[in-house]
């Protein structure tokens, strides 16, 4: 199983991205393990972009990257100051009043950001608590100040002018960065941009950005072809039967792989040799997937499941979810190359 990941692309997606956005600078979201690609290449190769702000979920994959990055690379922690972390070496953006007064308390010299709810209600600290510790807290010199748009990707969604005017609202004249865009945000246009933007999944090649190079290729190894008379089937609860002599190809990978049963769900999924399609059949199950090759001269030693033809948009529409999920799913058992 053969998955290979362009970081060269993910650095012109980066900085196409952050050219969108000329007057802020742009960050990189680099959270579960840069969404599922591996955040100790990806990271590094983002600095080497041009980014010098990450944001991660978990302080956890904060220490991961920070032995990775120069000094002059800042890590925000999105998940703020839990108890017992250890946050050497990163920034907490702390999302509520206990959060504020236990880290300021314990840790009163060190770096912190704040995270404020502009309408979300998810992380964040409201408005009516944030009126209440605002001198405080921005008598304590935090970083950046940030809130997170929850409706970004459609963007005549009315929730976006709602939580650009509570923002706008919480921390206008405050004197510190403001960041309110990801992906979806830096898309919206200026009026979102403010200090500090943070591309997300669109340096991965995800959607909203429809601009985005591919950035990951998908490889899966056939086992085995075998010939299949009309009326036999095919798989688990013989869901796919033969109306004509066919040929199958079984491959390596499953629901192990992140390759979800529901793949099967929607609409006819394929693999690709080449630039031919090749209907999967049958179900998906924990390993392997089996797929009909009568049509190609040739069984290939691959079928590709993500490529240039079917990215990880068009894939998870098979499957009734987003790009996210598919890309943060992709399993271990997969051979990685990175260029």
């Amino acid at each position: 199983m053969g998955l290979v990941i362009d970081l060269g692309a993910i650095q012109a997606n980066w900085k196409a991205l952050s050219a969108l956005a000329p007057t802020a600078r742009a960050g990189a979201v680099v959270k579960a393990d840069a969404y599922g690609l591996g955040a100790e290449k990806v990271a590094p190769a983002l600095y080497e972009a041009g980014a010098r702000d990450f944001f991660v979920a978990l302080a956890s994959e904060g220490r991961c990257i920070r032995p990775l990055l120069p000094e002059d690379a800042t890590i925000f922690v999105l998940s703020g100051a839990m108890e017992g972390e250890d946050l050497t070496g990163l920034v907490p953006l702390l999302n509520s009043p206990a959060q504020f007064f236990r880290y300021r308390t314990l840790s009163p010299r060190a770096p912190f950001g704040i995270q404020l709810d502009s309408g979300m209600n998810r992380l964040g600290i409201e408005p009516g608590e944030w009126n209440a510790i605002r001198a405080e807290a921005l008598a304590a010199g935090p970083l950046l100040v940030m809130s997170h748009l929850a409706c970004a990707d459609e963007p005549q969604h009315p929730a976006n002018a709602q939580q650009l005017a509570a923002f706008r609202a919480m921390t206008d004249g405050i004197g510190v960065s403001r960041s309110l865009a990801a992906t979806g945000g830096i898309l919206l246009g200026p009026d979102y941009h403010f200090d500090l933007v943070r591309p997300g999944v669109g340096q991965y090649g995800g959607a909203p950005f429809a601009d985005g190079k591919p950035v990951v290729t998908l490889s899966l190894p056939v086992i085995q072809t075998r010939e299949v008379k009309p009326g036999e089937s095919v798989g688990y609860s013989f869901t796919w039967t033969a109306k004509r002599p066919s040929r199958v190809a079984t491959v390596a990978a499953g629901y192990a792989d992140g390759l979800a049963r529901a793949l099967m769900g929607k609409a006819d999924l394929q693999l690709w040799a080449g630039d031919v399609p090749c209907p999967v059949i049958g179900r998906i199950s924990m390993d392997l997937i089996t797929v009909d090759v009568t049509d190609l001269p040739m069984v290939p030693a691959e079928l590709e499941v993500l490529n240039a033809r079917q990215g990880v948009d068009a894939l998870a529409e098979h499957g009734g979810t987003i790009g996210y999920e598919i890309l943060t799913s992709l399993g271990h058992r997969y051979t990685r190359t990175y260029l």
